[in-house]
């Protein structure tokens, strides 16, 4: 019998559950993660915007930016509710029958509202936190000037505040090989 999909909470099943992770995985994943790419809606037109973010654990949030103006802006204060995907690849995973191809991988899915962040202090501490993420060894005031007022002014910052979240990896040496067919040369399966 098939599951009822509309009904169930977005991160109720998993269609492989030997591959859900653990949540201080997600935790793990979401610190290094490099990009997210963000599912939002402008009515019933779907849309997906890659970004730079930083992971809030503190807060439990997830905080991105955008320009002032803009589709991303007008779409999150009109319809909040987003989903969002943090992923990495790896090998190509050949077999030797069409269903066993495969991808290593690892993934995590964010469900949650945004908010824009309204405050000078909110906004500087996610702009600064993202800064902080992707250039560790910089130091604002001494290796970079600091954010300025204008600056501020011209941008969005957003928190994702998380209500749900899913992590699953696989990252299988190889695909499965089945017994029904010649197993696939050495040399095809260290691609």
């Amino acid at each position: 019998m098939s599951r009822d999909y509309q009904k169930a909470a977005p991160t109720e099943h998993q269609r492989l559950p030997d591959y859900k992770r653990e949540v201080a995985w997600v935790r793990t994943f979401l610190h290094n993660g490099q990009i997210a790419h963000v599912a939002h809606l402008s009515g019933d037109q779907p849309f997906i915007t890659p970004t730079n973010y930083w992971f809030d654990e503190e807060h439990h949030q997830l905080i991105f930016h955008s320009n002032r103006v803009g589709r991303v802006r007008s779409n999150l204060e009109h319809s909040p509710k987003v989903c969002v995907e943090v992923s990495e690849f790896g090998r190509l995973l050949p077999a030797n029958t069409a269903l066993e191809f495969g991808l290593q991988y690892r993934s995590v899915l964010v469900f949650g509202r945004v908010r824009v962040l309204d405050s000078d202090e909110e906004c500087l501490r996610g702009l600064y936190g993202l800064l902080a993420k992707y250039f560790p060894d910089l130091t604002p005031g001494k290796e970079y000037r600091p954010i300025m007022d204008q600056e501020l002014r011209r941008t969005s910052v957003y928190a994702l505040e998380i209500e749900s979240w899913s992590g699953k990896e696989n990252w299988a040496d190889q695909a499965d090989q089945l017994p029904d067919w010649p197993a696939l040369p050495e040399g095809f399966l260290n691609h």
